[in-house]
């Protein structure tokens, strides 16, 4: 069973400030986070739901957050390590 994969705001502006080469790199953790969503790092306290996936994009460490359940996955945002989760804090809020 294949999960629907929605995007927030948030995650659709940062996506866009991506070169043609980086947004295919996200594409394959996209894929990758859909088929297997269990894969991310579960969070626990203030974003308690929340999971994780890093991987790397261009010599760098991503970090892309989302929250999946038997039906779908809604991407919630991206970025580098660097006030990451202050950020995903303050846009759950």
């Amino acid at each position: 069973m294949t999960r629907q994969v929605f995007q927030s705001p948030l995650f659709v502006r940062q996506k866009g400030r991506l070169r043609k080469n980086e947004g295919k790199i996200l594409d394959n953790a996209v894929r990758f986070i859909q088929a297997q969503p269990e894969e991310g790092e579960a969070k626990k306290g203030d974003i308690y739901g929340v999971y994780v996936y890093k991987f790397k994009m261009l010599k760098r460490q991503m970090l892309l957050a989302y929250e999946y359940d038997d039906t779908r996955i809604v991407l919630l945002t991206l970025g580098p390590h660097e006030n990451f989760y202050r950020d995903l804090k303050q846009y759950l809020k």
